[in-house]
């Protein structure tokens, strides 16, 4: 799609509009993807079918973004107003406003010419949890912040409610949190196969065997040094969670010896929450579970994905539904008693019949979470490359809304959520858990609550503060990871800075 920027009446310097512009394009015409000509704005746009005309207009009292798109069935200009003293503000300030008025009045235009409304309405982004959240601290009731959702954003009833009743755990998580915590993430990028979705930095263990007991020594590392700088900076970890790939890919042995170490150097007193993602049944055996529990690992999932065995074939899965139940039986066994598992709405030959029954199958086991997914198209995984028989957006929708009602009737509540670009029926990925069950990572790590710190591969730590995010990136890939294991190490300090 082009996007023509008029600019003549006010230098509102479009470049730092052109994401806003591409967000909302995403949303309504998810297949399309942004073209800025060179050329300047033709004067006659009658034969266009593809294309969308941002322009400001200030008046004396009204400041009017107006936004005319052209497609095939047709055009519509969609309008927003605001006073134009709001331009006089400080410049973030202006850039607010304007890039708000700007994608309302896209998705205007754009849904009265698609003549649906998206579900989400005119959210763009990862968090819709943040508005309601934001509402309700500053003294909004529940039902005022789902108001400002459906009639500001144009979100549905249904989503705005998920939206503010998963905001309402970020609310009581956030009131529960110490300035001196923070929550860490350890990564372990190794999986027995590559999943058809997956774009995580993951690595087939058949082919990478050689690398995994070097990876753990790294780890060991950077445990160690991890560690010593919490404990200098005085910050004490809140809640633990090993991810991956899937960490029990890992042998028993090395499950150990990496868990003694983290309870040996890092500040764990504090720690209230310890979550491993065993992840594939089909590297879950009791000694690794007992390593686990003798670990003081409270929380793991077991994650189906799907129970239909040709879904799990579709996407690469080397193992059965009756593998996952085992497993499941098995954690059970052990002492788990929190344990969640995640499906996944919108996989390769997946029908809306298909995954209620994994979702009744999964409700058959009563784990204490679960979470549904809804599938990306994720660029590097397997199915962006190429391709795959996937239900459409109306079918997601219907396998959404019936996990919506079924995990309600069952007693579980929602209290985490996300979306994700390139998503099926732009629609959102969500936790539900059991009351008193919930993963504070997963609220924390998601609504930016507060720090997290990662080690290993691919590992992201954000540090929040005083206003500020600061971001510290680990290498990738395993070997990139070993091979400049000493900078990861020295990065590690900038923790301390940061908080000093």
């Amino acid at each position: 799609m082009k996007l023509y920027f008029e600019t003549s009446n006010f230098p509102w310097q479009p470049e730092r509009y052109h994401y806003a512009a591409e967000q909302m394009m995403l949303t309504l015409f998810p297949g399309e993807r942004p073209e800025y000509p060179d050329s300047p704005l033709p004067g006659d746009l009658s034969g266009e079918d593809n294309a969308a005309v941002f322009t400001l207009h200030r008046g004396k009292k009204l400041t009017n973004i107006s936004v005319l798109v052209f497609r095939p069935q047709g055009y519509y200009n969609g309008v927003t107003r605001f006073p134009s003293e709001e331009l006089d503000r400080p410049p973030e300030q202006v850039y607010h406003t304007v890039q708000h008025a700007l994608k309302l009045a896209f998705y205007k235009a754009g849904t009265a010419l698609l003549g649906v409304q998206p579900p989400w309405g005119a959210l763009t982004g990862v968090r819709p949890v943040k508005l309601p959240t934001r509402a309700i601290l500053a003294g909004a009731t529940p039902k005022q912040a789902q108001k400002e959702l459906e009639k500001e954003y144009f979100v549905s009833p249904q989503r705005a409610k998920l939206a503010v009743d998963c905001a309402r755990a970020s609310v009581e998580v956030q009131r529960s949190l110490r300035p001196q915590e923070v929550s860490l993430y350890i990564g372990i990028p190794f999986c027995p196969t590559r999943c058809a979705y997956c774009s995580f930095v993951s690595a087939d263990v058949g082919r990478t065997l050689k690398l995994v007991e070097p990876y753990v020594n790294g780890l060991l590392r950077e445990v160690e040094e991890t560690g010593r700088v919490l404990r200098k900076a005085g910050l004490t970890v809140r809640s633990f969670y090993m991810g991956g790939g899937t960490p029990t890919t890992l042998s028993a042995d090395q499950l150990d010896r990496l868990l003694s170490r983290c309870e040996e150097r890092l500040p764990l007193a504090g720690c209230t929450e310890y979550t491993v993602e065993a992840g594939r049944p089909d590297t879950i055996t009791r000694e690794k579970l007992a390593v686990l529990k003798a670990h003081r690992i409270g929380r793991i999932s077991v994650n189906p994905q799907s129970l239909e065995d040709h879904v799990l074939e579709a996407i690469g899965r080397r193992h059965t539904p009756g593998d996952i139940r085992a497993a499941y039986e098995l954690a059970r066994s052990v002492g788990f008693d929190c344990v969640n598992m995640d499906l996944i709405a919108g996989l390769p030959r997946d029908t809306l019949g298909g995954f209620c029954r994994s979702l009744e199958g999964v409700l058959a086991m009563a784990p204490e979470n679960i979470t549904v997914h809804t599938l990306a198209l994720k660029k590097g995984s397997a199915l962006m490359e190429n391709g795959g028989q996937l239900p459409g957006g109306d079918e997601v929708f219907s396998m959404l809304n019936f996990s919506r009602e079924r995990l309600t009737t069952e007693g579980y509540f929602p209290y985490y959520l996300y979306r994700q670009k390139y998503m099926s029926g732009a629609l959102e990925n969500v936790g539900w858990a059991k009351p008193g069950t919930e993963s504070l990572y997963n609220i924390v790590m998601m609504e930016e609550l507060h720090s997290v710190v990662s080690l290993g591969a691919g590992g992201v730590t954000k540090l929040i503060g005083g206003g500020k995010i600061l971001r510290l990136t680990n290498p990738k890939f395993p070997q990139d990871y070993l091979s400049g294991l000493d900078k990861v190490l020295g990065q590690k300090r900038e923790i301390g800075a940061f908080y000093l």
